[in-house]
């Protein structure tokens, strides 16, 4: 009988396991992952809705250490060391805690990342960095907890957090330049002229080192055989950002041809446009 009771437990088993049932979590995960720049940021939280329930001062205390959703920690990972509130954060992961308040937030980057909801003991040199955000009042309620990376452009983003009618901004910085001329000088020690001009078109975009710039698209049209009108122009550009107008009208000329040449009429609008304003 025993023996009957173990094999018809064994076979059973894998019928129970397949049996359990399923049901929606009451704060689903969310995960971000955006590249900001150069550099990967994700973010994975739980996100609680407010369900008709008053969220802040209520459901969430003003003044008290919040774990910034539900369930386990909320979690942000940068792939490169940032910079918040003018404090170095070196890159990898972290959880997040707030403070909220009426008119701002305390954010509070932590060490530790196992832990469910808050940690049972709080360790002060597990902060690593923590600053003060302003908070601003939403004219639309936001339901669900909601985490987002925006604002985004080559230098820095914006962590943002929005629930009910509160919303805050954390600005961070990531260091483009700093990676961008890093691959460039490794990149143009066996350069092809395509490597040249695009970080020449990177320099010139992002406001870099000009006279660099001037040299590796001098560089890119050297090493190029079609010479193509896009490459031209990116130089007339530059000159003319050097306040070489002369030059940059010459320049822009040749680009006009070739890509009069390739019936590219958006290179010629711009060249013609571009010849016009210098010319005055």
């Amino acid at each position: 009988m025993k023996k009957l009771l173990i094999a018809l437990a064994i076979i059973l088993a894998p019928l129970v396991a397949e049996a359990q049932i399923k049901t929606p979590q009451a704060s689903p995960k969310g995960y971000i992952k955006q590249t900001v720049g150069l550099t990967d940021v994700e973010v994975t939280y739980s996100r609680p809705g407010a369900r008709g329930r008053a969220v802040f001062g209520n459901l969430v205390p003003f003044g008290k250490l919040w774990r910034t959703g539900a369930n386990e920690n909320t979690i942000i990972n940068f792939g490169d060391d940032v910079v918040i509130d003018g404090k170095t954060l070196k890159k990898g992961k972290y959880s997040i805690y707030t403070i909220p308040r009426i008119e701002s937030w305390e954010v509070i980057f932590y060490l530790s990342t196992d832990n469910w909801g808050l940690p049972e003991n709080w360790n002060e040199t597990y902060v690593v960095l923590k600053t003060t955000v302003k908070e601003d009042a939403l004219p639309t309620p936001v339901e669900t907890f909601t985490i987002g990376i925006n604002t985004l452009d080559q230098n820095s983003g914006y962590l943002e957090m929005a629930w009910e009618n509160s919303h805050i901004a954390l600005k961070f910085e990531v260091p483009t330049a700093k990676i961008a001329t890093a691959s460039i000088k490794k990149t143009l020690a066996g350069a092809t002229w395509n490597d040249y001009y695009a970080a020449s078109q990177y320099l010139f975009q992002s406001n870099g080192d000009m006279i660099s710039a001037r040299e590796y698209v001098d560089k890119a049209l050297e090493l190029s055989t079609d010479k193509p009108y896009y490459l031209s122009r990116l130089k007339s550009l530059i000159q003319a950002k050097q306040g070489d107008k002369a030059g940059a009208i010459e320049t822009a000329k040749i680009s006009l041809a070739a890509a009069e040449a390739a019936n590219n009429e958006d290179y010629v609008k711009m060249n013609k446009d571009s010849i016009s304003e210098w010319s005055r």
